[in-house]
């Protein structure tokens, strides 16, 4: 029996509906004639970082909040996508939420509608305590990463994040909001990504320049954090450990309608260097890098190999800036 090397929790998972239109418009009826340019299937970061590990050979325990018809499909679709993911869901009586992402090669645009979330009782977080308590111990790294649901305090998240500390489990994070910063002032988590899709703000500040983003990574670091990644541009990332900063930035263009999945593939290229390399930070970031690269070359979420990310491995630069 292979080990479950990894927990991951997307507290408030998703059913995912990518539509490729081009030319998209609004107030415009479109259709979509091609059924591969519709796609369905489970979501939350958590989970998607799931189904991008078991496509780099990494056995992992999936975690979150799940309810009605559509958190039932969730689940039934992910043991479906992957047998080497195990499925540890608390069902509740709220409908799981649905995510929207019209893609548009055309115009080069993303337009994703993310749902609130089902609102989450204290005998459901009590229940999934029990079971994240004992899923830890299975496992050697936890990712959380996502939203919290409505109903969720931010106690709670933040005693999840201690629990994993305190086993001595490797903690990645990829969020963002005040729950998140909390744990990152507290040194909680090992590797910080914030997720700074809907906007360029962190730890109070507005990210504008190359040196916003390198403060911010730094300062993250001197909270207790072992590595910091930040998103800066499309094609870069700023990455921070105690030895020094580095802007990771591709090589070529990166078209904007190739990014769905590119942040939860740099999240799973991580963990899998982590666990299976010799826990080099930089070189985590980097592995991190090459399979978000990897990524870009589907329209849509899609499963890579290590031998895509292999690939890919020299198709970014890296700079030192501190």
């Amino acid at each position: 029996m292979c080990p479950l090397e990894v927990l991951t929790v997307a507290l408030n998972p998703a059913l995912d509906r990518e539509v490729v239109v081009n030319n998209f418009q609004i107030n415009e009826l479109h259709r979509i004639n091609n059924q591969k340019y519709s796609v369905m299937e489970p979501g939350g970061k958590g989970i998607n970082v799931s189904l991008i590990l078991s496509g780099l050979g990494i056995h992992s325990i999936a975690m979150g909040f799940l309810g009605g018809f559509i958190g039932s499909i969730v689940e039934q679709k992910l043991r479906m996508l992957s047998d080497i993911v195990t499925t540890n869901f608390v069902f509740v009586d709220e409908e799981t939420r649905e995510n929207l992402a019209i893609i548009d090669p055309s115009n080069d645009t993303i337009t994703e509608i993310n749902s609130l979330g089902p609102t989450i009782d204290e005998k459901s977080m009590k229940q999934f305590m029990r079971r994240y308590e004992i899923s830890l111990k299975r496992t050697e790294c936890t990712v959380l990463s996502g939203s919290v649901p409505p109903g969720v305090s931010k106690d709670y998240y933040l005693e999840l994040i201690r629990k994993a500390k305190n086993s001595e489990k490797l903690v990645i994070c990829e969020s963002i909001g005040e729950y998140f910063e909390q744990a990152v002032k507290e040194g909680l988590i090992t590797v910080v990504k914030p997720d700074l899709r809907s906007k360029n703000e962190f730890l109070g500040e507005t990210l504008k320049t190359l040196e916003d983003y390198v403060r911010a990574a730094e300062e993250t670091v001197k909270m207790g954090s072992k590595m910091a990644i930040l998103s800066y541009e499309i094609e870069g990332d700023v990455v921070a450990t105690s030895d020094g900063v580095w802007l990771l930035k591709a090589k070529e263009h990166i078209e904007r309608s190739h990014l769905l999945g590119t942040g939860d593939s740099f999240v799973a290229g991580v963990v899998y260097k982590l666990l299976r390399g010799k826990k080099d930070l930089l070189e985590a970031a980097k592995w991190g890098m090459a399979a978000a690269i990897a990524e870009t070359k589907f329209i849509g979420k899609e499963f890579i190999s290590t031998d895509d990310v292999e690939i890919c491995s020299d198709a970014f630069e890296v700079s030192r800036l501190r």
